[in-house]
């Protein structure tokens, strides 16, 4: 007789930022991490700080039913199941970001020397990305998204009450193996 697995409140989790940065971007085709612990290659570079709202991640099918006379479903078809990543990135001064936001070739300088953004209907194109959180009790995940792009913007809004901010959703394209994205989990003290 097989045991029946029992709940474990230890399971339960949140996630929170990783102190040194949550979101990466680098380059598609860049040396991408395939765990949780090794150190991500220096073409990463950190995004900053994220809206308290976090990442969301929508990764829902959708499917297309085939009924016959009378009602019954008699053939339920996956039509599509698209992997999104939302998130605001609200660190409007950081090059990165913009870089991310209006393309690589498009912004130039540093807050230092002074920074050109020059905005274009030109697609920014893909990139890879690594999302990294610790999570309750000091266990560690990370999502490696091997290629996205930025598939909706929200409007920018300046004003005196709020950060000005980037709310971006990436929309994950599958790589070699058929996978949009790779989640790799572990616990605090193999970190």
């Amino acid at each position: 007789m097989a045991t029946a697995s029992k709940n474990k409140a230890s399971n339960v989790t949140a996630g929170k930022p990783k102190i040194t940065g949550a979101i990466f971007r680098a380059p598609v085709g860049s040396t991408l991490p395939t765990d949780a612990k090794t150190e991500l290659n220096a073409a990463f570079k950190c995004l900053g700080y994220v809206s308290e709202d976090g990442v969301t991640n929508s990764n829902s099918p959708e499917s297309e039913q085939t009924k016959a006379w009378g009602g019954d479903v008699v053939l339920s078809t996956q039509t599509e199941k698209p992997d999104t990543f939302q998130f605001k990135l609200i660190e409007a001064k950081n090059v990165d970001v913009l870089k991310m936001v209006y393309g690589d070739s498009h912004v130039a300088g540093t807050l230092d020397t002074g920074i050109t953004v020059d905005v274009t209907a030109e697609d920014p194109g893909p990139a890879a990305y690594v999302i990294e959180m610790t999570l309750k009790g000091g266990d560690f995940k990370r999502i490696v998204i091997p290629s996205a792009s930025i598939s909706e913007m929200d409007d920018i809004v300046y004003n005196d009450s709020e950060p000005v901010g980037y709310d971006v959703t990436l929309v994950a394209t599958a790589d070699d193996t058929g996978s949009t994205h790779h989640e790799y989990i572990v616990k605090k003290e193999a970190v």
